[in-house]
């Protein structure tokens, strides 16, 4: 059984790593030869030997995709199956349900249905816990389970499902969906214009260019740009973007690899719609790659105020490359550089700490760079905003509210218990906060900071040695002071929750567009990006203009 295989497939794999030794890094070739020769020796010596039959495509599988997670969170292995899902995902043919769903244990849970889309013509809510698709309890389904709300358009889908617990019933008509990369925008007062863009797709230029336009044609005389929140995605579009604010032949970015290959600049090459507009643009910790090379490329040209908090810092460029047997591997190719030099890649994944984490740049390194007017600016941590806004940076305990679904869950229970609140926006006070803190505890939500995991990792390592019960009175004294400590957190962080609870009973309300119109009339950052542009002297002063 295993001579077959390995006919088939261990050779072809030595050899096309032969190939690719030749081409690429004839300097290691010995190197790379011995450990690929070691690998297949040990690999048909486990097949060929092991007391259990072995499963060889599910051996390679794993091998490959963790010696991969060791090098980036980037660099992923798809094999034949992930490649044929992909491409059914990304197909004119297929359709969706238009929600922002995830799973966890045994069900899909939505966590935002968009306006008007399949998934909300159908009654599903925010919360609502998908149990069964068709014929198929998501119980017994162990493979991508959001595979089973794909299909043609017009396609009906019986859904079963629980709200609060009660089991419910539905039918969703899968229909085309297309999530806009520019949600939002208006005007947020006679002279501002306020435009949301949310991803880098092929239409983000397109949709920002038509925003851009019709503010301006509706008496916008300076612009907000808001990339908060944005991951990222299309570079080539990244560089369009800036094409709209800064003339043709301007360097956006430039991208460096060991492979000369991978060495590009990338340069603006339409005719601009406005240089001359007053611009603020907004990044928070979750504007990464493509946001962060609009947001650094336009600090660097002097054409922008970044305002805001520091952004997530991911200075590096991946590309598919597709392999034999219809597998495909995504390879982080090179890092990206913004116009005055600087690299903002934060994390340091060629250096590890002991955990095997990759470690942080310190700031106490950073390297100081000039923009085109010769201002400082700084590399090796995301974007640093020219107007830092500290109420806005996130706190460790948010971070972990928002991953465990504290709020989104605690929301849940609010919009179930206040039902009429429609439109209007409420008031998070200091008796909702207490109800918060009081629903965390009964609903037993556990934080899971690293300290939590390290702590509740130590106990099991002590049961499996059986010593838990010379220590279980320590570690309950320090599980005990270890969430006292979280609890003190989390009313140190009050005004930063109370805002994230606020945001989230609004989408359920009145959708992301309500969020957005909200924002436009109440946002901190937003509040500080028009008086930035309202204030003259002090927006040429940090632009040296």
């Amino acid at each position: 059984m295993f001579l077959q295989f390995r006919k088939r497939y261990i050779i072809p794999l030595v050899l096309s790593g032969f190939l690719f030794v030749g081409v690429s890094f004839k300097d290691d070739f010995f190197e790379i030869s011995k450990q690929i020769e070691i690998f297949t020796t040990l690999f048909k010596t486990i097949n060929q030997n092991y007391v259990d039959e072995t499963n060889p495509a599910e051996l390679m599988d794993k091998a490959i995709k963790s010696m991969l997670a060791d090098l980036d969170p980037y660099t992923n292995y798809f094999n034949e199956q992930d490649v044929i899902k992909f491409k059914i995902n990304n197909t004119g043919e297929y359709t969706g349900i238009g929600a922002l769903i995830t799973r966890k244990e045994d069900k899909l849970i939505i966590k935002e249905p968009y306006k008007g889309f399949p998934a909300d013509k159908a009654g599903l809510k925010a919360g609502d816990e998908i149990i069964q698709i068709g014929d198929v309890l998501l119980a017994d389904f162990k493979d991508d389970a959001s595979q089973l709300l794909k299909g043609a358009k017009n396609t009906k889908v019986d859904i079963k499902y629980l709200r609060q617990g009660k089991p419910l019933t539905t039918q969703l008509i899968l229909d085309e969906v297309e999530v806009k990369a520019v949600p939002f925008y208006g005007k947020v007062d006679d002279k501002t214009g306020y435009i949301v863009l949310s991803q880098f797709n092929k239409k983000a230029s397109s949709e920002t260019k038509e925003a851009l336009e019709k503010l301006k044609a509706a008496g916008a005389t300076q612009i907000i740009l808001d990339l908060r929140g944005n991951p990222g995605g299309l570079l080539h579009e990244a560089v369009n973007i800036c094409n709209l604010f800064v003339p043709k032949g301007e360097i956006i970015v430039t991208t460096k690899s060991k492979n000369e290959k991978y060495n590009n600049t990338y340069k603006t090459n339409r005719e601009p719609i406005d240089t001359e507009i007053p611009l603020v643009i907004i990044v928070d910790g979750k504007s990464a790659s493509a946001s962060e090379i609009v947001s650094g490329a336009l600090q660097d040209l002097d054409r922008a105020v970044i305002v805001g908090s520091r952004s997530f810092g991911k200075g590096l460029v991946q590309r598919p490359i597709d392999m034999t047997y219809g597998t495909q591997v995504k390879v982080t190719i090179s890092r990206y550089y913004t116009p005055s030099g600087r690299c903002i890649q934060a994390l340091n994944y060629n250096k590890k700490d002991k955990t095997g984490k990759a470690t942080r740049n310190d700031e106490k390194s950073f390297n100081a760079f000039k923009t085109k007017k010769g201002r400082p600016v700084f590399d090796g941590g995301g974007v640093l905003p020219d107007v830092e806004i500290e109420e806005t940076k996130t706190s460790s305990i948010a971070d972990a509210l928002q991953k465990n679904d504290g709020i989104f869950n605690y929301v849940t229970h609010y919009y179930y218990k206040n039902p009429t609140l429609g439109d209007k926006i409420p008031t998070i006070t200091d008796a909702d906060f207490s109800d918060f803190k009081a629903y965390l505890k009964r609903e037993k939500i556990e934080f899971n900071t690293e300290t939590e995991i390290a702590l509740k990792n130590t106990l099991e390592k002590a049961k499996k040695e059986q010593v838990d019960s010379a220590i279980n009175t320590e570690y309950q004294q320090l599980l005990t002071a270890l969430q006292k400590s979280e609890e003190i957190l989390i009313d140190k962080n009050q005004r930063e929750i109370k805002t994230l609870i606020l945001d989230e009973i609004i989408k359920r309300y009145q959708y992301k567009e309500g969020l957005y119109q909200y924002y436009a009339k109440s946002n901190l950052e937003i509040k500080k990006a028009i008086g930035v542009l309202n204030n003259t002297a002090e927006y040429n002063k940090i632009l040296k203009i």
